[in-house]
């Protein structure tokens, strides 16, 4: 039986494995201004808007609807489903999905327990598991357990963001400001958590690279993905060039995409993140 892959928009896939996957928005809110995720905004205009906004953006989850008709058009063909999605920590994603399967046979519903690239590279094992032929149930079985392995390790340029999110003090905030603070984020099974600061970009990128060890170091036989937040890419270029020794016997090219609501509402532009499966 044919597998249908779905996922939600926080996820971030590079462009060769879009036409792939099924993708089911969320809602993003600037105030009273409402975008469809993906559809109505892209990520250079939501981080247009997220410089120019006085409020950090909320998002709202698709309804049970939403994946009920990917569903409905997956039993007319045939078609198993496998849906990953946001942690249900972060999201009622989630829980739309479960809702909504509760109607139809053949639907797995997975709790992602990682966020845009991390998600990203959960999707790609998955359709690695496909291409090999492996049937829905094994995909599913094996990608719960891949999933304790995903990390996400970010180096975050500006701590405004963090503040207006209410994560850090306004004292800290102006004082890390003045003294070029960059703060190193994990992301790890639908927890945010800081895990160190480094005095400027060039100590950040050598943290950031250090905590990858720390994590357990980088399972090149997986899938890893980098990632950037707002409308350049040049401070994640300088830290591929920074890392090098990290990946330049491990990786025919260092994929990287843009990452968007998800992580860059809290994170803001300029942030550098690593998504891998620890060995």
């Amino acid at each position: 039986m044919k597998i249908r892959l779905i996922v939600d928009s926080t996820t971030e896939i590079m462009p060769e494995y879009r036409d792939r996957v099924k993708v089911v928005p969320l809602t993003i809110h600037f105030g009273d201004e409402e975008y469809i995720d993906g559809v109505t905004i892209d990520h250079a205009r939501f981080y247009q808007k997220l410089v120019e906004s006085d409020v950090l953006p909320t998002t709202s989850q698709p309804n049970p609807t939403a994946f009920a008709k990917e569903y409905e058009e997956a039993k007319k063909l045939n078609e198993t489903c496998i849906v990953i999605t946001i942690p249900a920590k972060l999201s009622g994603t989630y829980q739309s999905a479960v809702i909504a399967a509760q109607d139809y046979d053949n639907v797995y519903v997975i709790d992602g327990g990682s966020v845009a690239i991390g998600t990203g590279i959960l999707v790609e094992l998955a359709l690695r598991y496909i291409d090999q032929g492996l049937d829905a149930k094994t995909i599913v079985e094996k990608i719960e357990k891949e999933k304790e392995k995903v990390i996400i390790i970010a180096l975050v340029d500006t701590l405004e963001y963090l503040h207006k999110g209410g994560r850090l003090s306004k004292s800290v905030t102006v004082a890390g400001a003045i003294l070029n603070i960059k703060p190193v984020l994990s992301v790890y099974d639908g927890n945010i958590n800081a895990i160190g600061k480094a005095m400027g970009s060039k100590r950040g990128n050598n943290m950031l690279s250090q905590e990858i060890e720390k994590a357990g170091g980088v399972d090149f036989s997986k899938p890893v993905l980098l990632g950037y937040t707002g409308l350049s890419n040049a401070l994640l270029l300088k830290y591929i060039e920074d890392s090098r020794p990290l990946w330049e016997n491990e990786l025919k090219e260092v994929r990287y995409s843009t990452i968007g609501a998800s992580i860059g509402t809290h994170a803001g532009p300029g942030a550098v993140a690593v998504a891998f499966l620890k060995n």
